[in-house]
């Protein structure tokens, strides 16, 4: 293996469909027009030097390294920002741009430290590179006078000095490696689109500066390492290159944090990450990333992760290492007993949504086929069932529609229910680059998020009450079948005509205008016909959703009038267009695809069906229960009834991430066997009996899929520090459960899932380790996968228009409870914190907070940073108060990343008719001070601290 090097082709590549020829250097070269001739001479093979230049971002031409000579022009124009022409005949090296070349490098490295054999960048510095390029031998200007070298000149302080810093956790700056060549500045800006960076001073005092003269640390800057990046020099290096060196290979895997799917070059010395570097080559992330993903690996190495499997007879006992054997025969003698007693359908599992789409399908497989019953769910259920359930309704399948370059050529972006900013980074990145050349933004959100209000980008806010989304979805429909602007040409062809009519006299009812919803949803109608009429008319309309649509009692609802939406205006079938759920975590969809859901076998094909059954049942040598089986409420109620006792949890803490803490403790307290497959003691384990020890996504082999139905490898960058793939972990347990699945490599279960699941069936690791990635349906039909969903037609066959009536939520305020909570993600931390966590990124965000409109706060007598009681009909916890008007008056909003607050005690067990999704966005409560921690969550302290206890490994004799 070796370093997987990337060609920087210097700009960006033109998508201009004309084509233009010139000549570089004696060869014919032909480019798309409007393509840089530096980019130009790179695809010929030819390298000139360059500083400022690198093909993530416009050219600058402030380098002047990059000159070249044109004949029949005077001069030497930089070849970054000069486009190609036809007939253009370009030399890229003479004696005058070798003379130039020098005396630029000359300048630079007179004002440069010369520590190259102890820089962090030795070996991968390309001011170093360049200086060889050019053949720079010497310096004639010397090194005395002003520079930012040294921190003295002549004895005295040097003014100009400026000491390194080391403020951010993932990353050093050091000013007096600066070349200000601005690529750090640009990156921040045109990748990122968070211009925390600029360029203060002018001329000989120029410098890089993280906004006001501030500290990484305490700027706007959010460490998604663009910069880094780009920084062609060691201004910007990473600490763990800084301690550990250079990487000497590198492999291709996709990150395990969010639902975009990003793709990265794990770089490494021997089986020790090194870094973590954005791929270009990624489809969904095109050499982007976020704080999470290109820093946030460190939990792997925790000291608190779990290593060996363990076991104990009671919860209350400490937990006792033993073999992998032991521990097997132990939970399988327990699972079969406990089925003995009370019934085959009396235990069941929960698959990961962080684990590989393999390991996902072989937990869903063992408890169909070997325990016998079709109790497994997923995470899903508690995020984006109604996803599954509205578009499939609609449209026929069960995924969004869409690729992320599809953003590219979208007119209007509605973003309801979701903040790209910070729980999809990077796709809100290439969101916003597309809002800053033109595009449209609405936002539909009871807060105002960053998607608001970001540089150059202005948003319409409909900031409407939590529970309300359907009135809204209605009235914006209202709105354009009152108006006329019904795409009816596409209606008439693509969708059921009859049902359109049905639904269009609903909608357009006077109960539904924008004025009357008012009072239900608290939106301006001015601006939300405004909104309406922007998405109708604006060009390509696309809309992008998450757990703000399906986190409610009507979130299968809203889906469809999102859907609904959709179609009434065309925007459906093409690029730029369609409804994109955007997933939260990095396999919810194929944790889904996988069959994870008690009535769908993989696919989406219901488990009654029995020539569906016939497939698998021939192909696993077993005969299915044709029953669909228990969602995870239905476990936790019958785990209380006394007729559900015993689980299989795979990589989910459903104790913190599922609503109304309590009961799920009662039900876990009253199961006799509940395992645990996890990296760490999650709050989950604190009620188990057996603990397996996972793997980190750098530990094995494998695939994902995004939010995009993109599927990806993740390929095993070193030994399983626990000794086994989490897909061996689930074979093992199987065998001891007395159900045999025989698998060498993950390969080989991809093949299975291929055969048995028609949208997989082009799938294997041989086509994606030869394409990259593809995105399913990938068969016959489609054999590089389909990027974009119902181009020709709806999978259903006709688009289906349903009706959506607003129901209001059970959940009301009230005199005892005003407020109303709503819930979200944070940048720094990702879902119950468990990795997070355990990383650096815990100096941004080392609590929950509360955050309270300034009216609440001071009725309540609440100061910022006081610590305050949040309590509901569920319960009640403590956590500390911010006070912003980024929430509207009775609403209150917080995150759910760190156990201490156990927000989750506090929502309720009302959930979406359809799907059973938990309402955790609409809670009625009320605030008021506190001096601190609750009893509740004391108790809870206590008896996690109790639980996690492990008894000493006895000597051997």
């Amino acid at each position: 293996m070796s370093l997987i090097e990337e060609i920087d082709f210097g700009t960006p590549a033109s998508k201009s469909e004309t084509m233009v020829t010139l000549t570089i250097d004696g060869n014919e070269v032909t480019v798309p027009e409007g393509t840089s001739i530096m980019r130009a001479a790179m695809d010929a093979g030819h390298q000139i030097p360059k500083l400022c230049a690198t093909d993530m971002v416009d050219a600058y031409g402030s380098c002047r390294l990059c000159l070249v000579e044109i004949e029949g022009r005077a001069g030497t124009p930089a070849s970054c920002t000069t486009p190609v022409m036809n007939g253009l005949v370009v030399h890229t090296q003479s004696d005058r741009l070798k003379k130039l070349r020098k005396g630029v490098m000359e300048l630079y490295i007179s004002d440069h430290p010369l520590d190259c054999l102890t820089c962090g960048a030795n070996g991968d510095c390309e001011l170093q590179d360049m200086a060889g390029a050019v053949g720079l031998r010497d310096v004639r200007y010397g090194y005395d006078g002003e520079n930012h070298v040294f921190a003295k000149s002549d004895g005295c302080s040097n003014d100009n000095w400026m000491p390194k810093d080391e403020s951010n956790p993932y990353f050093t700056y050091d000013p007096s490696k600066c070349i200000v060549c601005s690529r750090c500045v640009r990156a921040c800006e045109e990748v990122q689109g968070t211009f925390a960076l600029t360029i203060s001073g002018r001329g000989f005092d120029s410098r890089v500066s993280p906004g006001m003269s501030e500290s990484f640390l305490g700027s706007e800057c959010v460490s998604c390492g663009a910069c880094v990046q780009a920084c062609p020099t060691a201004t910007l290096t990473e600490k763990s290159v800084i301690e550990i060196g250079q990487p000497e290979h590198s492999v291709v895997t996709t990150c395990a944090y969010c639902g975009v799917g990003c793709a990265f070059k794990a770089e490494m010395r021997g089986e020790e990450v090194v870094r973590m570097v954005p791929y270009k080559d990624g489809k969904a992330n095109r050499g982007h990333s976020c704080v999470k993903g290109r820093f946030a690996w460190g939990y792997t190495n925790h000291q608190e992760r779990i290593l060996k499997p363990m076991i104990r007879e009671r919860i209350e006992d400490p937990w006792k290492e033993v073999s992998w054997d032991e521990a097997f025969s132990f939970a399988a003698t327990r699972m079969r007993g406990i089925q003995k007693t009370y019934g085959r359908d009396a235990i069941g599992g929960i698959t990961s949504s962080r684990c590989t789409n393999e390991e996902t399908y072989l937990v869903q497989k063992l408890i169909r086929a070997g325990f016998g019953n079709n109790n497994v769910d997923t995470c899903a259920r508690v995020c984006h069932s109604p996803t599954g359930y509205g578009l499939a309704t609609t449209f026929g399948t069960s995924a969004g529609t869409q690729d992320f370059d599809s953003v590219e050529d979208t007119d209007v972006v509605v973003v309801i229910g979701a903040n790209p900013a910070s729980a999809h980074p990077v796709f809100a990145s290439r969101l916003k680059k597309r809002l800053r050349q033109g595009a449209k933004l609405i936002v539909i959100d009871p807060r105002r998020t960053e998607m608001v209000e970001s540089p150059h980008v202005k948003a319409l806010h409909l900031p409407l009450m939590p529970g309300t989304n359907v009135a809204v979805m209605t009235a914006l429909a209202h709105v354009i079948v009152t108006e006329g602007l019904a795409n009816e040409a596409f209606v008439r062809e693509r969708c059921d005509w009859s049902e359109f009519e049905e639904w269009a006299a609903f909608v357009a009812q006077p109960k539904n205008s924008p004025e009357a919803t008012a009072i239900l949803t608290g939106v301006n109608p001015k601006d939300l016909r405004e909104a309406a009429r922007t998405y109708a008319t604006g060009g390509n309309g696309a809309i992008y959703y998450g757990l703000g649509v399906t986190e409610h009692s009507q979130g299968s609802t809203t889906v469809i009038a999102i859907a609904n939406l959709a179609m009434v205006t065309g925007n459906i079938g093409r690029p730029g267009v369609g409804v994109n759920p955007l997933r939260g975590q990095n396999n919810v969809q194929g944790s889904c695809d996988m069959g994870s859901f008690p009535h769908e076998l993989p696919g989406y094909r219901h488990i009654s069906g029995e020539a569906v059954r016939d497939q698998f049942e021939a192909l696993w040598n077993v005969k299915l229960n044709p029953e669909p089986g228990l969602r995870i409420p239905n476990m936790f109620d019958a785990a209380v009834e006394g007729t559900f006792m015993g689980i299989y949890v795979q990589g989910e803490d459903i104790l913190q991430s599922d609503p109304n803490t309590k009961h799920v403790v009662a039900a876990l307290s009253a199961m006799e066997c509940v395992i645990v497959h996890d990296l760490f003691l999650n709050e989950t384990a604190n009620y188990a009996h057996v603990f397996l020890p996972g793997s980190s996504f750098l530990e094995k082999d494998g695939t994902f899929t995004n939010a995009e139905r993109r599927i990806q490898r993740v390929r095993k960058v070193m030994t399983p520090k626990n000794g086994m793939a989490d897909w061996e972990v689930t074979i093992g347990l199987a065998k001891a459960m007395g159900f045999e699945m025989n698998y060498n490599h993950p390969s080989e279960i991809m093949d299975e899932i291929a055969a048995l699941t028609p949208t997989f069936a082009g799938v294997s690791y041989a086509k994606l380790d030869e394409l990259g990635s593809v995105q399913w349906p990938c068969n016959e039909k489609a054999p590089e996968g389909t990027p974009v969903m119902h181009i020709d037609g709806f999978v259903r066959g006709k688009g289906k228009f349903v009706v959506t009536e607003y129901v209001a939520t059970d959940e009301r305020t009230g005199p005892r409870y005003p407020l109303l909570l709503t819930t979200g993600r944070i940048l720094s931390q990702y879902n119950v914190g468990a990795q997070t966590r355990r990383t650096e990124n815990v100096v941004w965000h080392a609590e929950d907070r509360l955050e309270i409109h300034p009216h609440d706060a001071e009725q309540r007598g609440v100061r910022d940073d006081d610590w305050v009681r949040l309590k509901s009909r569920a319960g009640e916890t403590t956590l500390r108060a911010e006070i912003t008007d980024r929430v509207a008056p009775g609403v209150v909003y917080t995150t759910f990343h760190h156990p201490d607050t156990q927000a989750n005690v506090i929502t309720t067990d009302y959930s979406d008719w359809a799907t059973n999704c938990p309402e955790y966005k609409v809670t009625a409560v009320e605030v008021s001070p506190s001096n601190g921690p609750s009893d509740w969550q004391k108790a809870y302290d206590a008896q996690a601290r109790q639980s996690r206890r492990i008894a000493p490994a006895e000597a051997a004799e």
